[in-house]
């Protein structure tokens, strides 16, 4: 109903996708079809977050890192192609730039995987900004906040898998499921759900 979220949490890595919704929102601004803008979230891994350290100066310093190993593969970048694009957008937008770690952005995941979702990590990492954010009552309860999501789940089976199993080196998984290991069989899958989602 063109009402404008409070928030836009969106996975950050190369960042143009930061600049990219600050660009498509302020379109619509300047067109009159909404009456405010909404403040813009990066979430990036702590494995690789230039943007997130240079946030903490207030952007006044900027410099790239060497981006360690993340569950956010995607988003395993320490040297970012639109960092200053993103920058301008989120002094525009009052942004704001977060971290999670890898077992904050694997949680996260599991947690909304609970609800239904099926997230992939750069999700998760985007979700434990969120948590990170209403901990420290920037986001309070009134607000509408979205998550960019930016890949389906099913393209990082072999996290799932391994978060639900407890596989991940490091990680407590914290809203894991118990597996079930089948074969693939259509019915079999079928039948295993029906008497699981029944009991």
């Amino acid at each position: 109903d063109w009402v404008v979220p409070d928030f836009v949490v969106v996975p950050g890595g190369n960042l143009g996708n930061v600049s990219a919704i600050a660009k498509g929102f302020q379109m619509v601004y300047d067109l009159g079809l909404i009456n405010k803008l909404p403040r813009l979230v990066c979430a990036q891994t702590h494995s690789a977050n230039p943007l997130y350290r240079s946030f903490k100066t207030k952007f006044k310093k900027y410099k790239p890192i060497r981006a360690k190993k993340t569950l956010a593969s995607a988003i395993q970048i320490g040297d970012p192609v639109s960092v200053k694009k993103a920058i301008r957008a989120l002094e525009a937008f009052d942004g704001i730039v977060e971290e999670a770690s890898e077992s904050e952005l694997a949680n996260a995941a599991g947690r909304a995987n609970r609800t239904g979702l099926l997230c992939c990590p750069h999700t998760g990492v985007a979700l434990a900004a969120v948590e990170k954010l209403v901990a420290q009552g920037v986001i309070k309860k009134h607000h509408r906040v979205i998550v960019i999501s930016t890949a389906n789940g099913l393209k990082f089976t072999d996290f799932l898998f391994k978060y639900h199993t407890g596989k991940l080196k490091g990680i407590d998984s914290q809203y894991a499921y118990q597996a079930i290991e089948l074969p693939p069989d259509y019915n079999m899958i079928r039948d295993t759900i029906l008497r699981k989602t029944e009991a």
